[in-house]
């Protein structure tokens, strides 16, 4: 398996914490009252593929730390043993 390089991770975690950012500036226009309905359905519409690609990206870290998390494990019953 590649080892993903440090610059990859920078950019992974930009993108969430942006996508973030953006989810919470459309749901503020929202709640302003600031846009039309047009417009609230299309921002609301791309808030929701926002949030998927969010859940998405922490799914796959998740599971990520789970697997580092079983190794460490199975080291340390081996080690005890």
């Amino acid at each position: 398996m590649k080892k993903p390089r440090a610059t990859d991770r920078s950019a992974d975690v930009w993108q969430y914490e942006q996508a973030v950012a953006e989810i919470e500036a459309t749901i503020q226009q929202i709640e302003a009252g600031e846009l039309s309905l047009a417009a609230t359905l299309e921002q609301f519409t791309q808030a929701a593929e926002q949030l998927q690609q969010c859940k998405r990206f922490l799914a796959q870290k998740q599971q990520q730390v789970d697997l580092l998390i079983e190794a460490l494990t199975t080291d340390e019953m081996s080690e005890s043993l």
